[in-house]
């Protein structure tokens, strides 16, 4: 699937994937690998720890499936403690200050993420973004990891607006259809120009945020 951005939304909110679609959280991954020993080993863990992650359903605790992830690559599990230590050192993509800027400026566009964390670690990574954000669904307070609709269905609830009434922007293939399933209209900013998995026929494709408000009707 190429870029595309054609489309319009004319929406009351929208919601943001928060790991991937605004924070750089692989640079993280690959530092914590690298200053461990391991240099270049950060993506094929990041890989790992997020197929166990999105099959998971039901929460586990986030530590696990990082453990889990850096086990089957070769990695010590311990990894993931220094990863989770380090999780106040997110920082978003270059673009997406100045978008939150320009959205936050519309006032009644309230904005939300729904993410595939934990609680704690959902209101750190919101934190390095300024707390832009109206409603934050964590994967712990959802009771379940996206693409489980549970993280889905508690945002528009917390929202009071009906699927169609929030744009989902997902930065993860996985994400773009389990928002679709859940019934949102989705963009994917598909940074890696990863090709599109069968269930995200549905979604607008960017390259980056830079001209998310231009979709916005």
């Amino acid at each position: 699937m190429g870029e595309s951005s054609d489309a319009r939304f004319a929406v009351d909110a929208v919601c943001f994937d928060l790991l991937t679609a605004l924070l750089d959280s692989w640079t993280l991954w690959e530092a914590v690998a690298a200053e461990a020993g391991y240099p270049g080993r950060g993506e094929p863990w990041r890989h790992a720890a997020l197929r166990r992650v999105t099959a998971s359903g039901d929460y586990q605790p986030y530590a696990v499936p990082l453990r889990e992830g850096a086990l089957v690559t070769g990695l010590p599990g311990a990894l993931a403690d220094r990863l989770l230590a380090r999780w106040g050192d997110l920082r978003p993509f270059p673009e997406v200050p100045a978008l939150l800027a320009r959205l936050r400026a519309r006032a009644a566009l309230p904005l939300a993420t729904a993410t595939n964390c934990s609680e704690a670690l959902a209101r750190r990574a919101v934190a390095a973004l300024g707390d832009p954000f109206a409603v934050v669904v964590s994967a712990e307070r959802a009771g379940a990891y996206k693409p489980d609709p549970r993280p889905y269905r508690l945002a528009l609830a917390e929202l009071g607006l009906p699927p169609a009434g929030v744009l989902f922007v997902a930065g993860s293939a996985h994400d773009v259809g389990g928002a679709l399933r859940a019934g949102l209209p989705v963009v994917w900013v598909n940074r890696l120009g990863l090709p599109a998995p069968p269930d995200a026929a549905g979604a607008t494709v960017v390259a980056d945020l830079a001209r998310l408000t231009d979709l916005l009707a």
